[in-house]
């Protein structure tokens, strides 16, 4: 009997240093599940809300240039703006997910994004508007942050399909930002959109960061220095630079082409309204759809052969995009198309990216930062190429985009599997 309680004694001290470890660690506690459904739901949207912020401004561009008496050719580069500010934010802030606790993080970055919009919704000129949009778009990196927690909590051969639901809220907030910013800009004018979002941002990012597991994370070196670590670690992984080439080049590719459509839907050739250009981001829908089924063929084939397919499909997209600047149907199915194909590559892509190394805040913050680069090299290149050449100008931008993409990391090497 005494040993049978010495046991017991034994088991349950067991249990309690289990538990506590789970608490400071961010682990999940025996009992509970990695990722629970409400869990998932909460992260989703709030993902969903802050990937916003990022192409908030697009589908605004007409109201803005009317705003500040000019054309909407000359404001396009806000929209890089935006996407060059969140590359930034992505190198400065997602590294610390593996050094800081992510519950103050979350909630200080998301107090950042909200002060930032509300900036930008009283900005008195585009100079004053771009530069609160690149901060708001620095600070915007919370689903970046959440990513890894997720990928770290899910079950290994269900991984990939819990990293889908994230990027699925993250593709639906896109497609808020096009279709709810549009239709609210030509209703309210595109200052309410900034100080709605603003809203919207800090009531979720604090609900998120409140559910987050209070973790008490080491700090190895200081507390930037993962930036520092950055060019190594994707030097010593094939997988992972191949992960961010890739993506760079299908990221591209969508930026080219999504960012500059509103210029395209209310010019002479269609001569549709704000609102209505902005009802058009409805087929991004197709991505929400498409993540959770990219994730059970990640999990079940590999992010080789997934990523493949996905650029047969864009490839096929940029043509009908081509066609599109005539025939409306054409412009439809080249919607659903890029989206199917970016989704399937980024499920893909980023589950490579969270899974080859020991620190996966800091890979990730290599691939979404490689992605965003190629994002905002790209839209940056499609404006002038809009302006010169039109919409032909902007469907050759993102072939050229796919093509970098692909022939960069055509070569052989790495693991088998991952590749």
């Amino acid at each position: 009997m005494p040993s049978a309680t010495t046991a017991t004694a034994r088991q349950a001290t067991a249990r309690q240093a289990t538990a506590r470890q789970a608490r400071e660690t961010g682990a999940p506690s025996p009992g509970r599940p990695a990722s629970g459904s409400l869990f998932l739901l909460l992260i989703a949207v709030c993902t969903a809300v802050t990937a916003a912020n990022i192409y908030l401004a697009a589908p605004l561009l007409p109201l803005i240039a009317h705003d500040f008496g000019t054309v909407p050719s000359a404001v396009t580069w806000i929209a890089s703006v935006a996407q060059f500010g969140y590359a930034a934010g992505l190198l400065f802030f997602a590294p610390l997910g593996d050094r800081v606790n992510r519950r103050r993080l979350v909630a200080g970055l998301s107090a950042a994004t909200a002060v930032a919009l509300v900036v930008a919704a009283v900005a008195p000129g585009t100079t004053a508007l771009a530069a609160a949009v690149f901060v708001a778009a620095a600070a915007t990196v919370v689903p970046q942050l959440l990513v890894p927690l997720v990928a770290e909590r899910a079950p290994a051969d269900r991984r990939a399909r819990h990293v889908a639901a994230v990027i699925a809220g993250l593709f639906t907030g896109i497609v808020a930002a096009r279709v709810v910013g549009g239709l609210a800009g030509q209703a309210f004018g595109w200052r309410w959109v900034f100080a709605g979002s603003a809203v919207l941002t800090l009531a979720l990012g604090l609900a998120t960061a409140l559910a987050l597991p209070a973790e008490r994370r080491p700090r190895p070196g200081g507390l930037f220095s993962g930036i520092a670590e950055l060019p190594g670690l994707v030097r010593r992984s094939p997988d992972l630079w191949r992960a961010c080439l890739r993506q760079a080049g299908m990221f591209g590719a969508w930026s080219a082409l999504w960012t500059s459509l509103a210029l395209l839907l209310t010019g002479p050739s269609y001569g549709l309204s704000t609102a209505t250009a902005g009802l058009f981001g409805l087929f991004g829908l197709t991505s929400s759809a498409v993540a959770p089924l990219a994730g059970g063929l990640v999990d079940r084939f590999g992010a080789t052969r997934v990523v493949r397919n996905a650029y047969v499909v864009a490839a096929v997209s940029v043509p009908l995009f081509w066609l599109g600047g005539h025939a409306l149907v054409a412009l439809f199915a080249a919607a659903i198309a890029i989206h199917a194909a970016l989704v399937a590559s980024h499920v893909a892509n980023q589950t490579l990216a969270l899974t080859t190394t020991s620190t996966p805040a800091t890979a990730n913050t290599a691939y979404v930062v490689s992605g965003f680069a190629g994002g905002a090299l790209a839209s940056a290149a499609a404006g002038p190429a809009f302006g010169h050449w039109g919409w032909t100008g902007v469907c050759a931008v993102a072939a050229v985009w796919l093509l970098l993409g692909r022939l960069t990391t055509a070569s052989r090497g790495g693991r088998p599997g991952g590749r």
